[in-house]
């Protein structure tokens, strides 16, 4: 009897933690792909300095999505920001700031957040910095879209655009 309950106290927290997790989705383009968990805003402060209480801090290192680390695949070689980079699939790491974002490729899959990325920031493939920019309307869940000309991020009223070119 205790074993059935024990079994079945499991199964609750595995499917309430599943149902907790963002979705993960997937922005295409033809060329390069975003694969992303995507929280929503949620009333929340989104991105601040230090001593506020925003979600996420700038000038930190971030996954730039929920669960996960976020994933972009090139389907062929590109240059990213300016910056070559090799066909492939790589865990994409932002740092967010007021005036400038750093965007980080790193070769490990699968990260499970910025903390993971202290011990893999050796594997890095490449750093780019882009202008912040700062939109008139906001986007309650955390969203990329892609083209063939760049990879542009939006959560609330902030974010990046990177050029893209194959």
């Amino acid at each position: 009897m205790k074993t059935t309950l024990l079994s079945l106290l499991f199964a609750v927290i595995a499917v309430a933690g599943t149902f907790a997790q963002s979705p993960r989705i997937t922005a295409e383009g033809t060329n390069v792909s975003v694969a992303y968990g995507q929280p929503s805003k949620k009333g929340r402060l989104i991105f601040g300095k230090e001593d506020s209480q925003s979600l996420e801090k700038y000038d930190k290192i971030w996954r730039t999505g929920a669960n996960k680390s976020t994933e972009i695949t090139f389907k062929k070689d590109a240059t990213f920001g300016g910056k070559s980079v090799k066909a492939g699939t790589y865990s994409l790491f932002t740092i967010p700031g007021e005036k400038q974002w750093t965007v980080v490729l790193n070769s490990v899959l699968g990260q499970s957040g910025a903390f993971e990325y202290d011990k893999n920031k050796g594997s890095d493939v490449l750093k780019v910095t882009v202008p912040a920019k700062k939109y008139s309307t906001s986007e309650e869940k955390l969203t990329f879209k892609v083209s063939d000309k760049s990879v542009d991020f939006q959560w609330d009223k902030e974010g990046f655009s990177v050029p893209v070119k194959f």
